[in-house]
C-alpha cells in the first residue's frame, strides 16, 4: 500500500493526516519561492506528515487539483490550511466553495478546515523579527506603521488595527498604526506622512504580508516617497510561520478526534 494511500505514520504508528497548505497565489515568483521555504522548515519540522502545497490562483497546483490527487491516491481525510493571514473574503467564500466541490466529488474524504494563520501572537513576533532585521526597534523617537494588503471585510481591516495596538503595548514605540496596501485606507505612504505632520523624528513600515510580490513592492515604493526610515521585508520563511502552521493543523486535527 502506498503511503499517500495509507497515511505517513506518526511516530505512534497511527497514520498521519495529511496538510494541504493553500495560498493565495502570485505571478511574481518570489511569492511562491517564499511560501515554499515555509513549508520546507513544516516538513523539516515534522518530517512524518504528508505536508502538500496548492494556491488559489497564478500558481500550479490549483486546490481543485490537489484535493483530487489526494482522493484518486485513497486519501481518507485531509487538512486544509488557508495560508492566509487574515480571515477575509478568500477563507470565508472562495475556498469553502472549493472545498464543497470536492466533497460533492469524493464523499469519502474528509476535510477538516483549519484556521487562518492570523491573527496569532507569533506573527507579532515575526513582524518585530523582519523590524529587527532591518534595523528597527521599539523606541519612543520612532513611530511603526503595520502595513496589510488590505480588504473590504471590515472584520479583517480590524484585525491589523488590533495588531497594531498589540504592537504599541509590546515596545515603546512612538505611535503604532495600521495601514492598506489595498481596498482601505489609510494607503502606507498617507500613514508615513501624518505619523511624520504629527513630529515622530523616523517612521518604520512593516509589511504584514505573506511573502514578497505586488504588495511587498507597493508598500516599499509609497513608504519610501512618502519618507519612511525603514521598510521590513515580508514575512517569508520565518520560523514563527511554521510553528503556526503547525499549530493550527494540530488544532484542526485534535477538533476532528473531539467529533469522532
Amino acid at each position: 500500500m502506498s503511503a499517500v494511500h495509507a497515511g505517513v505514520r506518526a511516530p505512534g504508528g497511527r497514520p498521519s493526516v495529511p496538510l494541504l497548505a493553500v495560498a493565495h497565489g502570485s505571478r511574481d515568483p518570489r511569492s511562491a519561492e517564499a511560501v515554499s521555504a515555509v513549508f520546507d522548515r513544516v516538513r523539516a519540522l515534522r518530517p512524518e506528515m504528508d505536508v502538500r502545497l496548492s494556491y488559489l490562483d497564478h500558481v500550479a497546483p490549483s486546490a481543485e487539483d490537489a484535493l483530487e490527487e489526494l482522493a484518486a491516491g485513497g486519501a481518507g481525510e485531509v487538512v486544509v490550511l488557508p495560508t492566509l493571514l487574515t480571515a477575509a473574503f478568500h477563507s470565508k467564500v472562495d475556498l469553502p466553495a472549493v472545498l464543497t466541490g470536492a466533497r460533492e466529488r469524493s464523499p469519502w474524504l474528509r476535510v477538516h478546515y483549519a484556521a487562518t494563520l492570523g491573527p496569532h501572537p507569533l506573527l507579532l513576533d515575526a513582524v518585530e523579527r523582519r523590524l529587527a532585521e532591518a534595523g528597527a526597534h521599539a523606541e519612543a523617537g520612532t513611530a511603526l506603521v503595520l502595513v496589510s494588503a488590505g480588504s473590504s471585510d471590515a472584520e479583517a481591516n480590524a484585525v491589523i488595527e488590533s495588531m497594531a495596538r498589540q504592537l504599541a503595548e509590546r515596545g515603546p514605540w512612538g505611535e503604532v498604526v495600521a495601514a492598506y496596501a489595498s481596498a482601505a485606507e489609510p494607503t502606507p505612504g498617507e500613514a508615513v506622512r501624518s505619523l511624520l505632520e504629527r513630529g515622530h523624528a523616523r517612521v518604520a513600515v512593516s509589511g504584514y504580508l505573506l511573502a514578497p510580490g505586488f504588495f511587498s513592492d507597493r508598500v516599499r515604493e509609497q513608504s519610501t516617497a512618502a519618507g519612511a526610515w525603514v521598510v521590513a521585508d515580508a514575512l517569508g520563511d520565518v520560523p514563527e510561520l511554521a510553528r503556526v502552521v503547525l499549530e493550527r493543523y494540530d488544532a484542526a486535527v485534535a477538533a476532528r478526534h473531539a467529533a469522532v
